[in-house]
Order: C-alpha cells, then sequence, then structure tokens
C-alpha cells in the first residue's frame, strides 16, 4: 500500500503536523523503529524463551515510545507515553541480569555469539536512539522520560549481550588500549 502523500519529503507526526522526513523528531521516532527491528533479529537468534519474551516486551515499549516521540509533548491525551514506571521496568531487568553476571572490571569489546553481537548492535542503536531524542528535544515539546528511558535500556541491552555470551560459551574481550 502506498499514499504517494511522503513523495515530497514530507510525513505526518501523530496528529495534523507535517514535517520534513529528516526532521529532528522523525530522525528519533525512526531510529526507536530501527531498534525495535535489530531486537526482532536478536528474537529469531535467541535459543531463551525468557530473553525472547523480554525482548518481545522491549519492542512493546518501543512502540509506545516511537508513538510517544511523534507526538509533541502535551499535546493528545490518547497517546500512551514512557513512563517513570516503564523506566522502573527495566530498571528491574537489569538488575536481575547484573546478579547473574561477574562484576565488570574492563571495557569489552562487541561481539561473541551471534545474540551477543546482535544485542550489542542493539545497544548501540539504542544509543543513537537516545541522542536523536536529545537534538529533537532541543527544538521540540518531547517527554522528558524518553532520555532516561533510553538510557536504562542502553545498560539493559549491554548486560543482556553479556549474558547471551556467557550462557553460549563465549568469553568477553578485554580492551587492552
Amino acid at each position: 500500500m502506498y499514499t504517494r502523500k511522503g513523495d515530497s519529503g514530507e510525513t505526518s507526526l501523530n496528529g495534523k503536523a507535517r514535517v520534513a522526513k529528516d526532521s529532528p523528531r522523525v530522525e528519533a521516532y525512526g531510529s526507536i523503529d530501527e531498534l525495535s527491528s535489530v531486537l526482532g533479529v536478536a528474537i529469531t537468534l535467541s535459543n531463551s524463551p525468557e530473553i525472547s519474551e523480554q525482548l518481545r516486551v522491549i519492542q512493546r515499549l518501543l512502540f509506545k515510545a516511537g508513538a510517544d516521540a511523534a507526538t509533541q509533548y502535551g499535546e493528545s491525551q490518547h497517546v500512551a507515553r514512557i513512563s517513570k514506571e516503564d523506566t522502573l521496568e527495566i530498571e528491574s531487568l537489569t538488575d536481575g541480569l547484573l546478579g547473574r553476571l561477574p562484576t565488570l572490571r574492563n571495557f569489552i569489546l562487541p561481539g561473541g555469539s551471534p545474540m551477543g553481537a546482535q544485542l550489542h548492535l542493539a545497544r548501540a542503536v539504542c544509543r543513537r536512539s537516545e541522542r536523536r531524542l536529545l537534538t529533537a528535544s532541543r527544538t521540540e515539546k518531547m517527554n522528558p522520560e524518553l532520555i532516561p528511558f533510553f538510557n536504562r535500556l542502553s545498560s539493559y541491552l549491554f548486560n543482556l549481550a553479556r549474558r547471551a555470551n556467557k550462557e553460549a560459551g563465549f568469553a568477553e574481550t578485554v580492551w587492552t588500549g
């Protein structure tokens, strides 16, 4: 299906406003969409029903975050917004991982198992999403909870990559500078 409405390089936000497809807000929610897709690949690589379900929960939160980012903050009360509770949920998932992992004393290089490497990629895309949201928030009204949410999510994905590599028998490669 196609509408041809975007042929001029503009798209509609959640609401009536039309903006350039390369506007900071569109860059932000486009990066969130990319992160969800990267996590979709990770799910296909997962041998763990627990990890797969956690990633599906994250994907649902990312759908919510994308809609949130596509809607000017304070405009529509009909749009689900990322909340402090969502950020706390990510913190709880991270705490559960940290209890199963050795304390990290050095920087590690991304990679390892296919699943671990995919999760490291997801972490990098998550960090980009966070940067794009920060850029958009400098000129547009954005939900202030989006930045802490993505900051916590990147920590979760980093530690999930570590867990995936540990479970697959891949040692962490320490950066030696």
